[in-house]
C-alpha cells in the first residue's frame, strides 16, 4: 500500500489519533477477557450497510456475518465448507449470543441478482450462491406491482434465511426454550429507516 495516498492507511491514522486513545482501555479489556457479543448480525457484504454503523456498535458487542445477500442456507453438516453456518455455530455454540438477526437492505445487488441473473463473469460461485432464494423471492414478487418488487424480494429473502436458522436443532432448541431470540430487519439506504420484521409479511420502521 502506498502509505501516502491509500484510503485505508489514511483511515487507519485517523483512527489511531481520533479513536483509539479514547477505546484503548476497552480494546485492552477484550483483548485480555475475549469477546462477549450480544447479538450475532447476518448482514449483506455491500459496502453502504456497516451493521457497527447501522447500531453505532462498540467493539465487542456484535459477532457479524457478512455475505451476498445476508443468505443463511439451511442445515447441512456434510464435512463441506459452509463459511455462513460454521459461524452460526460459533457464535451460538461457544460466544453463546442471545440473539440473532437477519438484516437485509434496500438496493440489494444480491436479491437483483435473483430477479434477473448473475452479473456475467459471476457463474462460478455467485450464480449458485443466490439461486438458493431465486424460488422464494420470484415467488412474492409475482404478487405485487412492478415498483414494488425489489423491496419484497429483500423482505423475502430476510424470511427465508430466519426460517433456514431454525432448521439449525440447536438453535431452534434454544429459541424454543427462551434462550435466543431471532428477528428480521431491512435497512433503507436512501432514507437510513430500519424497518422491523413484525408478523407475516409486515416490516414496520423503527
Amino acid at each position: 500500500m502506498n502509505e501516502s495516498s491509500d484510503e485505508l492507511t489514511a483511515g487507519y491514522r485517523r483512527f489511531r489519533a481520533e479513536q483509539w486513545p479514547a477505546a484503548k482501555a476497552e480494546y485492552e479489556a477484550l483483548a485480555a477477557h475475549g469477546q462477549k457479543p450480544h447479538t450475532l448480525i447476518v448482514a449483506c457484504s455491500d459496502s453502504r450497510t456497516d451493521p457497527a454503523l447501522v447500531f453505532d456498535a462498540a467493539p465487542g458487542e456484535l459477532f457479524v456475518v457478512r455475505n451476498v445477500a445476508n443468505l443463511v442456507p439451511p442445515y447441512q453438516p456434510d464435512g463441506k465448507l459452509h463459511g455462513v453456518s460454521a459461524a452460526l455455530e460459533f457464535g451460538v455454540r461457544v460466544l453463546e449470543v442471545g440473539r440473532i438477526v437477519v438484516m437485509g437492505h434496500a438496493y440489494c445487488g444480491g436479491v437483483h441478482a435473483m430477479l434477473h441473473g448473475a452479473p456475467r463473469g459471476c457463474e462460478d460461485f455467485v450464480r449458485p450462491w443466490v439461486e438458493q432464494a431465486t424460488p422464494a423471492v420470484r415467488r412474492v414478487a409475482e404478487a405485487v406491482e412492478p415498483d414494488q418488487v425489489e423491496r419484497v424480494a429483500e423482505e423475502a429473502v430476510v424470511r427465508l434465511s430466519l426460517e433456514n436458522l431454525r432448521t439449525f436443532p440447536w438453535i431452534a432448541e434454544r429459541e424454543a426454550a427462551g434462550r435466543l431470540t431471532l428477528a428480521g430487519l431491512h435497512f433503507g439506504i436512501a432514507d437510513g429507516i430500519l424497518r422491523a420484521l413484525t408478523g407475516p409479511g409486515r416490516f414496520e420502521a423503527i
